[in-house]
């Protein structure tokens, strides 16, 4: 068995790598070959090209085109010349799925590992997606429902953080490590994994946080910073404030930091999902440039931002977006949650609920799904 993959940046490495081990657990003789990262080289995939290569985003990737371009139209020529049993586009859409529908117009099976955001914005890309792949293998259920509205062959496997975070976070434990009180009012304060959301929000969060303070005044302050360039950009920042709060910063560790806390103050993006996931109340804000969040609205076809609110399929986190995003608004959220402990309770117990749907064993059932493709066509 010869199998075609290609991932992007970490998240798609790691994803991808569990894949391979799921497949190679039922075919020890299986191949892997494609753009690969270090995990998916460890679990035996030989890499064309390193993954690195599309870890590009915005602005950056069209001043890499060029390359880009050069690469996606070799893959397109190896694997023409050398067909795999299948070919697996893990996340990295604007790339993968062109050589899929390459590939697929050649009777070459095609799979997509990990949806767009299709279903909340620019839904007309379903069409090329339709073309493109034998397959979408999606994370979340409300994805797989809308692919099947739209005549998509569809498998929904899960989500590998919901297999990888416990269902009962032991939230002593977590606060122990961290050298937290077991007793401290602790709110976390994330304001983003990039530069550029660091920049847009630190401001606002930590003027927030001197709100919250006058209402709470022993609170406690954690930051989880994502990487040397955030802290040092974030310490920036809090140095030029004039009033800010005490604050305790932490180098990673954002889920422990989140698990740890009475509340999550954050950044709308993938770490509404992990706060889900620990059963952490939250307060959820961005803010983008006018121009920005006015594409966004006009293209925009869900009610929410927030994948918390998403899975529920009604609102159960504050999103406090734009114009509603105010040191006011925020910390009169926080506050609200930090008093009302019934229902930071009943929000922990549907984020159980929810953590459950998404406990799928996601790698065993991607391979599952991708095995049975392969298996109908031979």
């Amino acid at each position: 068995m010869k199998i075609g993959i290609i991932a992007g940046e970490a998240s798609g490495d790691l994803l991808a790598a569990a894949l391979i081990d799921a497949i190679k657990a039922r075919y020890p003789d299986a191949e892997f070959e494609g753009i690969a990262g270090p995990a998916m080289v460890k679990a035996g995939c030989q890499a064309l090209h390193p993954a690195e290569k599309l870890a590009v985003m915005g602005f950056e990737a069209l001043a890499h085109y060029r390359e880009l371009k050069g690469i996606q139209n070799e893959m397109v020529a190896h694997f023409s010349a050398n067909p795999p049993d299948v070919f697996i586009g893990v996340d990295a859409p604007d790339f993968n799925l062109t050589i899929a529908r390459k590939l697929k117009a050649q009777g070459i099976k095609a799979v997509h590992y990990v949806s767009p955001s299709v279903w909340a914005w620019r839904q007309y890309r379903v069409k090329k997606i339709a073309r493109s792949v034998d397959m979408i293998l999606t994370l979340f259920p409300f994805e797989a429902e809308f692919y099947r509205q739209h005549q998509v062959p569809v498998t929904f496997v899960g989500h590998p953080l919901a297999d990888m975070i416990p269902l009962k976070v032991d939230y002593v434990a977590t606060r122990r490590e961290l050298g937290i009180d077991g007793d401290a009012i602790v709110v976390a304060l994330l304001p983003g994994s990039r530069l550029s959301e660091v920049n847009r929000l630190t401001e606002l969060l930590l003027h927030s946080a001197v709100l919250i303070e006058q209402a709470y005044p022993s609170v406690r302050f954690v930051v989880p910073l994502a990487s040397p360039k955030v802290r040092s950009r974030f310490e920036e920042i809090y140095v030029e404030q004039g009033s800010k709060p005490a604050l305790m910063l932490v180098d990673g560790c954002g889920r422990e930091v989140m698990a740890a806390a009475d509340v999550v103050v954050l950044a709308s993006g993938t770490a509404t999902l992990e706060a889900l996931l620990v059963k952490r109340p939250m307060v959820v804000t961005y803010k983008l440039s006018a121009l920005g969040y006015l594409l966004v609205r006009l293209l925009l076809r869900s009610p929410y931002v927030s994948l918390p609110n998403v899975l529920a399929g009604r609102e159960v986190v504050k999103e406090l977006l734009q114009s509603a995003a105010t040191p006011e608004n925020i910390a009169s959220e926080t506050v609200k949650l930090l008093q009302d402990r019934a229902g930071a309770l009943a929000i922990s117990q549907l984020f159980g609920e929810i953590h459950q749907t998404l406990r799928c064993d996601a790698s065993n059932s991607a391979a599952t799904a991708i095995l049975k493709l392969i298996e109908k066509q031979n």
